[in-house]
């Protein structure tokens, strides 16, 4: 019985060793997972406090150069604080009719700097400055009052080309007047069924989307349809609030004057594009304008079916626009009326090298074309204060219409890729016609 008794205790006691042995074996394999899991998570976090580390030891490289931009710009706000400079300045502009975008730009720039973001004749004078700017050649200003409008807390959209290097948006301005969003952001708000009616009315109102010389910026507007004339003014405000805008109705009564009109074009390498909107040649440097001896440099000329500007409530066949600036920047149009008759020679040139689609400048070998073949003899004209006739509409534009017009055949004006690309007459307001 004894016997007995020992064997079942001894068999319990070996499972009950077992059982133990099972257990301990168990927790200790889980000990070893969670240490390995640790271990890998030590891992990870050791490479982020290294990662971490590099990015504190580079802002540490950069707060002392912004340290000096911002001793800089504290100094400058505390030489201007009395506005005695402001006040010069405004006194000189007082006594211009118009001003350029820059001058406009670096009033608000004073400003900002004398009297803060707050002020509101500070966000009109870089409004305006927007307004009057176009992206192709006044880049940098345009940076620049977008900058400072959104500084200021203004709804406005700040372009990504626009932002410093490394930031891919401007914060929304919860905390500002408006929401200030960049180009891609509000892109990105748009879905992809709300994208292709958009691409859908772009092709029935051939409204392509103009890209500037770089080919980053995309501006959109048309002829006709819901991004027409009429609707400019949604996008580009001065197209819908400016006072001195053209094309207009040219007829009496006019005011004599003295002044002179006096091309002086050089022949140069054919440099043509079909933007989308109408027919461009690009021109070489050297070729001029001279506005009573003071030289207007020639950039670019355009074509216009029918002309933009009417004469006694008639528009021309076509028109030629020739745009110059002069070192101050301010710009000078003269305009040349093509009416209906013989063959142009020098418009039978161009139409040779028309790109049949909207792309790039073409430059074409070996043919090289002189502006002035498409002026007439006489330079008689008719002046008035304008703008630009399509977006942004800028205005301080100087405009010269001949009165002579230009023969171009029938056939050539049906060559002509755009059955129409003008903006309608624009109300001629307090503005005076001068006649030379």
């Amino acid at each position: 019985m004894k016997r007995i008794i020992f064997e079942v205790l001894l068999v319990l006691g070996l499972g009950g060793a077992g059982a133990f042995g099972f257990f301990t074996f168990q927790k200790e394999k889980a000990s070893a997972t969670q240490l390995a899991e640790l271990t890998q998570q030590t891992e990870g976090s050791g490479k982020k406090l290294e990662e971490l580390t590099a990015e504190l030891e580079q802002a540490q490289k950069e707060v002392p150069p912004l340290k000096s931009k911002a001793l800089q710009l504290e100094a400058l706000r505390e030489a201007l604080v009395n506005g005695e400079t402001l006040r010069d300045l405004e006194a000189v502009y007082k006594k211009e009719k118009t001003l350029s975008p820059e001058r406009l730009a670096g009033l608000g720039a004073l400003r900002l700097l004398t009297k803060g973001g707050e002020d509101p004749a500070t966000v009109e004078a870089f409004q305006k400055a927007l307004n009057a700017s176009d992206w192709g050649t006044r880049r940098n200003l345009i940076c620049a009052s977008q900058k400072a409008l959104a500084s200021a807390g203004q709804d406005v959209k700040v372009l990504s080309e626009c932002l410093p290097a490394g930031v891919s948006k401007m914060p929304l301005a919860d905390e500002g007047k408006g929401a200030v969003k960049t180009e891609k952001s509000e892109k990105s708000e748009k879905t992809d069924k709300e994208e292709k009616p958009e691409k859908d009315s772009k092709a029935a109102d051939k409204s392509a989307e103009v890209e500037d010389k770089d080919d980053k910026k995309q501006v959109r507007w048309a002829y006709e349809g819901e991004l027409g004339p009429e609707n400019w003014g949604k996008d580009f405000a001065m197209c819908g609030r400016g006072r001195e805008q053209s094309p207009v109705d040219i007829r009496t009564p006019f005011e004599k004057t003295r002044s002179s009109v006096v091309a002086a074009y050089q022949n140069g390498p054919l440099r043509i594009v079909n933007n989308g909107k109408t027919i461009q040649v690009n021109v070489a440097e050297g070729s001029k304008l001279r506005v009573d001896s003071l030289p207007y440099d020639l950039l670019y000329f355009q074509f216009r079916r029918p002309s933009e500007d009417f004469v006694d409530g008639k528009p021309a066949a076509m028109g030629v626009h020739f745009f110059h600036k002069n070192k101050e920047g301010r710009t000078a149009v003269l305009a040349v009326l093509l009416k209906e008759g013989n063959e142009n020679p020098g418009i039978k040139q161009l139409w040779a090298h028309v790109p049949a689609k909207e792309g790039p400048e073409q430059l074409i070998d070996g043919v090289r074309f002189n502006p002035g073949n498409l002026l007439p003899r006489e330079m008689d004209f008719w002046g008035y204060d304008g703008s630009l006739t399509t977006p942004p509409c800028t205005e301080g534009v100087r405009y010269f219409v001949l009165k002579t017009p230009v023969n171009i055949a029938r056939e050539q004006i049906e060559q002509f890729p755009f059955k129409k690309n003008t903006r309608p007459v624009q109300p001629l307001n307090s503005r005076q016609i001068i006649a030379s």
